[in-house]
């Protein structure tokens, strides 16, 4: 069930990258094809400026006076038809434009102007009127006009010698001539969409290759985990049918008294079990994290049967800055090779101390126990992978535990000391609480 939602997390982020960077490459696409559209209207804004400027304006006046199909209107037309031709535009004209709504055409310079009358509505939209109106050149989008075709439209004022707007030149530009332009600019900007192509690429690789790789590290940790956790029941499955066999013994002999009838040595005999289990029934540290109050409780009982006195100083936290598994692998580890070591030891030697302490920006996990003597050699290895100092056992890794301890402290960037002071080995886990 875990795996498959992973597996549905990382298809869902896959999904996104790809639809999200698809969006992006659209985006892309449609910004670089507006902002050509732009630069070739506000160019061809100063075109019509210029050729505005260079217009017989008197000419144009006179014409406005009588505005019909005669003299002056051919001498205009054929003006506008010659710079047409010379600039490679569809259409230029002058317009007059007397209220904010509509503007009307004067002069046409275009292919078949015979069958535009003076004064015939203009397709350029209210909103660019509406600006010219008020004397401001403006420039439109692509208009889609039945009779003229496709095409986009600039209009600058035309200004007489009094500084005043006697009408508007307007130069419309062929969408054929706008999708020329806007090819040979995306062929020259391709790269950034093959790279947003490239970019997707490496996105899915690196999706994948984490995917892949973060379910490798956790069938590592399951592994990791599970064979801490086998352990730790194996021990307390090994306590428990240790008891059981020292509960059938004492039985046994208080039997036997009870049959001799020597009923203050029985009494006696029960007077030392009660004191026995009453210590086991002490063994409730009041831990705050489950997971590690049952490994105390394992440990406990683990150290009891090897007649190992063991004391604990747990700060009541639940030390949530890590994981559970992480801790329960920190101090199973550490307490396991202080038993081993302590179990060389005659049994009145044999002690161990643990510490779960929290500061305010700390944890301090320390394991104190007696053992054998150590050499600098064995002191300067212990945290080796497959380093040990004790014999081997058929089916049994050595060498593992401090390492592994190491390898967990080292991830949550913090530090871990061995030391031996007076016969007493001292393990040492500082990990910052951030």
């Amino acid at each position: 069930m875990k795996k498959t939602k992973v597996k549905l997390i990382f298809g869902l982020a896959l999904f996104l990258v790809v639809f999200f960077t698809g969006v992006n490459i659209l985006a892309s696409y449609f910004t670089i094809k507006k902002t050509i559209e732009e630069s070739i209207a506000v160019h061809n804004v100063e075109r019509a400026k210029s050729i505005a400027a260079s217009m017989d304006i008197e000419l144009y006046k006179k014409f406005l006076e009588n505005p019909v199909k005669g003299k002056e209107y051919n001498a205009l037309k054929e003006y506008f038809d010659d710079v047409r031709e010379k600039i490679g535009v569809l259409h230029l004209y002058s317009l007059a434009v007397d209220n904010p709504r509509i503007s009307r055409v004067m002069v046409a310079g275009m292919p078949n102007s015979e069958n535009v009358e003076i004064g015939l509505v203009c397709t350029v939209p209210e909103k660019q009127v509406a600006q010219a109106y008020k004397g401001e050149a403006f420039y439109t989008s692509v208009i889609n006009d039945p009779v003229f075709g496709q095409y986009l439209t600039v209009g600058t004022p035309i200004i007489d010698n009094q500084k005043e707007i006697i009408g508007f030149l307007a130069i419309d530009i062929s969408t054929e001539a706008l999708n020329h332009i806007s090819n040979n600019v995306l062929k020259n900007n391709s790269h950034m969409l093959i790279f947003n192509g490239l970019f997707v690429v490496v996105l899915l690789l690196s999706f994948l290759i984490i995917e892949k790789w973060y379910q490798r590290e956790l069938k590592k940790e399951v592994g990791e985990t599970e064979v801490t956790y086998q352990s730790e029941f194996r021990s307390l499955i090994s306590s428990v049918q240790s008891l059981r066999h020292d509960f059938s013994n004492h039985i046994q002999v208080i039997h036997g008294l009870l049959k001799l009838g020597n009923h203050e040595k029985a009494l006696e005999y029960l007077a030392h079990l009660f004191k026995e289990v009453h210590a086991i029934e002490n063994i409730n540290l009041n831990v705050n994290n489950p997971g590690l109050s049952v490994l105390m409780e394992t440990k406990k009982l683990t150290a009891e049967n090897h007649t190992i006195e063991i004391e604990f100083d747990i700060s009541n936290d639940s030390f949530s800055n890590i994981k559970s598994t992480d801790l329960i692998k920190i101090l199973s580890n550490l307490i396991d090779n202080a038993i081993e070591a302590t179990i060389e030891l005659p049994e009145p030697d044999r002690r161990i101390k643990v510490a779960c302490k929290v500061s305010n920006s700390q944890y301090l996990f320390e394991v104190k126990n007696t053992g054998p003597a150590m050499n600098e050699k064995v002191i300067e290895n212990i945290f080796e992978r497959g380093f040990s100092t004790k014999k081997e056992k058929a089916g049994k890794i050595r060498g593992q535990g401090l390492f592994i301890v190491k390898e967990i402290v080292k991830r949550y960037d913090g530090r871990i000391k061995f030391h031996v002071m007076d016969r007493e080995i001292v393990v040492t886990c500082n990990i910052p609480k951030s």
